[in-house]
């Protein structure tokens, strides 16, 4: 059982009923001095501080919070998040009460426009404000907003710093180098089971076989880390082209179609009806779509679902994959992006940290929303093929 650390504030809190109205006051006093220094402290905060309740309601807000998304503290109590940032309501897909299902965080990428063009990284994460129980009354999100805006400009200019150029061309060479045996291997590997095949059947013979099945496997493996390697590393251009986002979805499940059965995965889709076309490029979208799908099979280790949910407005198609596997802990996401960070013992750590990318490169937004034990929920959001074109004509 874990106990509250006892303070001299704590003391006399505990028996407030006996206090006279003198020492009332002080200890009024008392909570103001912590109040504001507290206060001060949150405000020297570079990051954006809220506290909201489960409606969206912005109960506190320190001073980063307030100038990135143009909150006055007056309206604490009284403004929703939702209303500020729009943008947020519409990739957390709120019920139409407004309110937002406990999970066990959420990490989103913003563009805010108000009340100043400014891009934002925000995690949300519940806890209990008091006593927790069945009631879900005391149930709060602290939100944690980080002003990203210099990272993303900085980022293509920082690929071209020569440092990082020359780093980035040894690796690429490393890797390219790496493939030549590999393909040896391979082309090795077939010639020796072809050779086997001549010599007929037998138990012996069965076993290299299975042997040389495994070592194919294996160089198969090794040829694919290389390939996400290579794609990390030196990625290419968008080739943009009018696309079905579902339509690309079903290809890669029908190639993946054989690993789902062996998994024991069912996979169910639940579609809007007709989406409207996207502007993308289909081998970096099916990327895409590889990469979250494989994630959600290592996720579930003993079989289980995967539901898809697409949807749409006015502006941005949407497109959720959600399995029910481990979910993510708390501590681990904030690591989710970055490059080569894993909690699969044979993962490279760069499925997401391209996903991003190309997510990025498309003018689209990806989602995390997770809950230990229950799954995570993987939201992709493209712009329309209209919202892209007025964007390049500006």
């Amino acid at each position: 059982m874990s106990h509250r650390k006892s303070t001299p504030l704590n003391k006399v809190l505990g028996r407030i009923d006996d206090l006279d109205a003198t020492n009332l006051a002080i200890l009024v006093q008392r909570l103001a001095r912590e109040q504001k220094l507290l206060r001060t402290i949150f405000d020297l905060v570079h990051e954006g501080i809220l506290v909201i309740d489960q409606n969206g309601v912005i109960e506190y807000a320190n001073g980063a919070a307030g100038k990135l998304i143009g909150f006055d503290v007056r309206d604490s109590g009284k403004a929703v998040l939702w209303k500020l940032v729009p943008d947020l309501a519409r990739t957390l897909d709120l019920s139409s009460e407004g309110a937002f299902d406990e999970v066990s965080g959420a990490s989103r990428e913003l563009h805010l426009t108000y009340p100043e063009s400014r891009y934002v990284r925000l995690y949300l994460v519940p806890f209990f404000e008091g006593k927790t129980g069945d009631s879900r009354k005391n149930l709060r999100y602290a939100v944690i907003l980080s002003d990203i805006t210099e990272e993303k400009i900085s980022t293509q200019d920082q690929i071209e710093n020569e440092k990082v150029s020359s780093i980035i061309m040894l690796a690429a060479g490393v890797a390219h180098e790496l493939g030549n045996p590999l393909n040896s291997l391979t082309i090795h590997l077939q010639l020796m089971k072809r050779e086997l095949r001549k010599m007929g059947e037998n138990e012996h013979l069965a076993k290299i076989e299975k042997s040389l099945a495994v070592c194919s496997g294996e160089v198969e493996r090794l040829d694919g880390i290389i390939a996400n390697f290579l794609e990390a590393v030196r990625p290419h251009p968008p080739d943009f082209q009018d696309l079905d986002a579902l339509s690309i979805l079903e290809e890669v499940l029908e190639i993946l179609g054989q690993e789902l059965k062996n998994h024991q995965i069912l996979v169910e889709i639940e579609s809007s009806g007709l989406l409207p076309v996207i502007s993308a490029d289909r081998n970096q979208i099916k990327q895409v779509y590889f990469n979250v799908l494989k994630n959600a099979c290592e996720a579930m280790e003993g079989g289980g679902s995967i539901k898809v949910r697409t949807r749409s407005d006015d502006e941005f198609v949407f497109l959720q994959i959600g399995d029910s596997g481990r979910g993510i802990e708390q501590s681990d996401f904030t690591h989710v992006f970055e490059p080569y960070f894993s909690t699969k013992e044979k993962g490279h750590g760069l499925g997401m940290m391209i996903v991003q990318r190309i997510m990025r490169e498309h003018g689209g937004q990806l989602g995390i929303d997770s809950q230990l034990g229950v799954g995570t929920l993987v939201t992709l959001q493209f712009p329309q093929k209209h919202r892209r074109i007025r964007l390049l004509k500006k």
